[in-house]
């Protein structure tokens, strides 16, 4: 007796037989060669868990990675600070009649002239002053001695003895060998950071315009023609911003040499040149320069020290009062609480790296609120 579910050519089932012609239909189509998707899993506890697992594990290796990489990170983000900032330098030689390659490779002359000549300013005083203070240090000591309350307490604790001892000899060529060493390595390091700067922001300037197409096609064409023009703001806004932190910082090193020179400050160029390099950051570097500044005048004589500090006082006030908000306001338009603000979480989230590319962050934010996120809260 056969029952009705009984196929007679196949003798299979009629359901299994009827799964078998609807696989057969699926992988004939075109559309679907493999077959029709079948309906989705259903939301078991075990897969949420084992997602969500999942999830939290890439998140973690995610940061691990760019705990790992955080110091290239940042090299790359200088290099590509510099790559925007050096960008309306070649763009102004372009449209003078250089060529692309010709108006980059101009400029990294200039820059490299520049560094050229910090170091040959700042290197060949300090190697022979710290020379020199290594030199008669063990002198400096025994000069100690005719002080009336050092010579009592050296009387008590045997204090410069100790110090003469331990600076005397041998030991003296132990801590210059040692100083030596730990300042080779840290010259190595700043030297090869340096240069990976450099050759990252060449590569970055040569491929900037492929970079930001790149950008912009990530873009829907719809939105495409309205983020090109907000992304060149962008840039244009950090590239004044350059320009206009090394005006301010090209100031500051010119007014500081005319006074170390007439108040006949020893190394007045160097000293300018640490007073133009501390200018470029924000908040606290015309301070560091300062302080730099009256503590060699102090260490010269009492007289030049008080009027090093004296005008330290006033130039700085003339700066933050006079130079900087005009030219700033001509470069990014940001207003001054907002500046301070972003100079201060900058710097507290990347320090001095972030302290120099948070202004320009800073109007890049403040431009899309204005473009793109009022607009759209005025319309609902």
């Amino acid at each position: 007796m056969t029952t009705s579910d009984d196929d007679g050519d196949t003798g299979k089932p009629g359901t299994e037989a009827a799964t078998d012609q609807v696989i057969a239909a699926a992988a004939g189509a075109e559309d679907n060669p493999f077959g029709l998707p079948g309906r989705p899993l259903r939301a078991h506890p075990f897969l949420i868990g084992f997602t969500g697992a999942l999830g939290a594990f890439s998140a973690w290796f995610l940061v691990q990675g760019v705990q790992a990489v955080a110091s290239t990170l940042v090299l790359i983000v200088v290099a590509l600070f510099l790559a925007i900032g050096l960008n309306p330098a070649v763009e102004f030689l372009q449209r003078r009649g250089l060529g692309r390659k010709a108006a980059i490779g101009a400029v990294f002359l200039l820059v490299i002239a520049l560094f050229a000549v910090f170091l040959y300013a700042l290197v060949p005083p300090l190697v022979t002053q710290t020379t020199a203070f290594v030199t008669h240090l063990p002198e400096y000591i025994s000069q100690l001695q005719h002080n009336p309350r050092i010579a009592e307490l050296d009387r008590r604790y045997h204090i410069l003895d100790r110090a003469q001892q331990m600076v005397s000899g041998a030991l003296v060529g132990q801590i210059a060998v040692g100083g030596l060493l730990g300042a080779g390595r840290a010259v190595f390091g700043a030297a090869f950071n340096l240069i990976t700067v450099l050759i990252l922001t060449l590569y970055l300037l040569s491929a900037l315009s492929s970079i930001k197409a790149f950008a912009y096609r990530l873009v829907p064409s719809s939105r495409r023609p309205r983020t090109k023009l907000l992304g060149d703001a962008i840039l244009n806004r950090i590239g004044g911003y350059v320009a206009g932190q090394l005006t301010v910082a090209l100031c500051a090193g010119v007014c500081a040499f005319v006074f170390l020179t007439i108040a006949g400050a020893p190394y007045a160029l160097p000293l300018a040149v640490v007073v133009l390099i501390t200018d470029m950051i924000p908040l606290v570097g015309a301070t560091i320069g300062g302080v730099l500044v009256t503590l060699v005048g102090l260490l010269t004589s009492v007289r030049l020290g008080i009027a090093c500090g004296a005008f330290v006082i006033v130039y700085q006030q003339f700066e933050n009062y006079v130079i900087y908000p005009r030219v700033m306001k001509r470069s990014v338009n940001v207003p001054p609480s907002l500046t301070i603000v972003s100079a201060l979480i900058g710097g507290a989230l990347l320090g001095v790296v972030g302290a120099l590319i948070a202004i320009p962050t800073a109007a890049a934010v403040l431009l899309i609120m204005r473009e793109v996120v009022f607009p759209r809260q005025d319309r609902i």
